[in-house]
């Protein structure tokens, strides 16, 4: 369900432009359509469209609408549909690479636990990607074809996220992929940075939460363009999330799109969005064994921030635990250690993102 709105119920993502008060949905089956929010409407729960858009739905669990205002298939939705295999359809997205996969029995889709088979429940993810399950108690059942099934839910979002990728690439576009923990401080750091580097290059903003429009309205008030995309019950954004979160931004050549991503140190780690790199944000309020806790996030990032270290006098965090934990996960991870609110170490990120950026132009058709 829209988190803004309440609209659209089977959505798996919805991608809200604050300004234009557009919404772009996702279903399940990765088909896309927009509408604006200008009135109050109310959605009936027969199962055809009530609008008149001049075509058909090849599936038999549609909804109807009961206001008056029309759907538009946004842009490239064809290719959307194209690019997902229909024996795919109807399935959700897993918690974790080789994990078991996860079926859509209906609207919510993304609710992991609870479209699971009561019979698959217990097993946990996997150690590797595209690794075998882990079955935590004694049956066998449906193991060799849910894992075949997670596999490919997840090699369809690779090769959409390396479709993004490649457009990234083509217009010497940093993508920085923001994760941590939800309280981290991804949205602080984000406001700091638009704020301190006014005049350095455009930035554009794509926020993933669960619900509300919040975070994009913060960003948005800094003057940088941002959308967002609540996922409902889903806990990490997906490449043809991203996708449609870039068509309505429409970021210039050479420029920075950064992605933070749901509040989740598990799943978004497991999921390409054809970013140039991720960013683990960490924050000393949570304690200095978590790149070891959550190995896989830790090791997908090519940067670790640890942040917040104003409050280290206050806390019993070990700063050189930490480290040696994220060293021994990820040998080549780089760390800087910084402060929001008191600004410690920011130019440091700040040199960071030269860096990178530099590196994206002097490789794009390298």
């Amino acid at each position: 369900m829209c988190g803004t709105c309440g609209c659209s119920d089977g959505s798996k993502a919805t991608i809200v432009d604050p300004e234009t008060g557009e919404h772009t949905h996702i279903d399940a089956d990765g088909r896309v359509f927009t509408h604006r929010h200008e009135h109050e409407h109310e959605h009936g729960h027969g199962h055809e469209h009530g609008h008149g858009h001049g075509h058909e739905h090849g599936h038999e669990h549609g909804h109807e609408h009961g206001h008056g205002h029309g759907h538009e298939h946004g842009p490239g939705s064809a290719a959307l549909e194209r690019e997902r295999d229909p024996g795919l359809r109807g399935r959700g997205p897993s918690e974790a690479r080789g994990g078991p996969a996860t079926i859509n029995h209906g609207p919510g889709s993304a609710a992991l636990e609870r479209e699971r088979d009561p019979g698959l429940r217990g097993r946990g993810p996997s150690e590797a990607r595209g690794g075998p399950a882990t079955i935590n108690h004694g049956h066998e059942y449906g193991r060799g074809t849910t894992v075949a099934l997670e596999r490919e839910v997840l090699e369809k979002n690779d090769r959409l996220a390396e479709r993004n990728r490649a457009w990234f690439a083509g217009r010497e576009i940093l993508a920085l992929n923001l994760v941590s923990s939800p309280g981290a401080g991804k949205t602080a750091l984000l406001e700091r940075t638009i704020l301190d580097r006014r005049g350095g290059g455009p930035m554009y903003v794509i926020e993933g939460d669960q619900q509300t429009t919040h975070d994009a309205e913060r960003i948005r008030a800094t003057g940088v363009p941002s959308v967002q995309i609540n996922t409902g019950t889903g806990c990490h954004l997906e490449a043809d999330m991203v996708m449609q979160g870039v068509r309505t931004l429409k970021p210039s050549p050479r420029s920075v799109v950064m992605i933070e991503n749901v509040g989740n140190l598990v799943c978004p780690a497991l999921f390409d969005l054809g970013e140039t790199a991720k960013v683990a944000i960490l924050s000393v309020t949570e304690g200095e064994d978590k790149p070891i806790k959550y190995p896989h996030m830790f090791q997908a990032s090519r940067l670790m921030i640890l942040n917040k270290i104003d409050l280290l006098p206050h806390l019993d965090f070990d700063v050189d635990a930490c480290l040696a934990y994220a060293y021994q996960v990820n040998p080549d991870i780089e760390v800087l250690q910084l402060s929001v609110r008191s600004r410690e170490g920011l130019q440091g990120w700040y040199d960071w993102l030269d860096r990178e950026s530099a590196r994206v132009s002097e490789t794009a058709f390298g």
